[in-house]
């Protein structure tokens, strides 16, 4: 895991001053839920409420994409990554793809 790697959707760190940008970095992950997790969320779904098991998979996504994106900031050199933006789409019936994209810059 990249721990050390800053994130910020601003674009800008308070009180830090960038020194160097090392260009557009990117994490994409594609995932699915199982036959069982399908089963799950289809119960939920006709129980009403939130629908758990696609709120678990979605974090799980998010996570995996933005811990892509920062080992790529800090294979760059980087320490910060700032701009940070995710987006979520469907590409097949019960696929989620999540992409997290920033910059990766040096901060002094």
């Amino acid at each position: 895991m990249a721990n050390d790697i800053i994130l910020s959707t601003m674009h800008t760190v308070p009180g830090r001053e960038v020194k160097e940008v090392l260009g557009i970095v990117f994490g994409t992950t594609v995932r699915t839920r199982g036959v069982f997790g399908r089963f799950v969320s289809g119960i939920e779904s006709l129980t009403g409420g939130k629908g758990e098991a696609y709120l678990e998979e979605l974090d799980k996504a998010r996570n995996e994409a933005l811990e892509e994106m920062k080992t790529k900031a800090k294979q760059l050199g980087a320490n910060a990554v700032l701009g940070v933006d995710i987006d979520l789409s469907e590409i097949l019936e019960g696929f989620i793809m999540v992409t997290a994209t920033g910059t990766a810059i040096v901060l002094k």
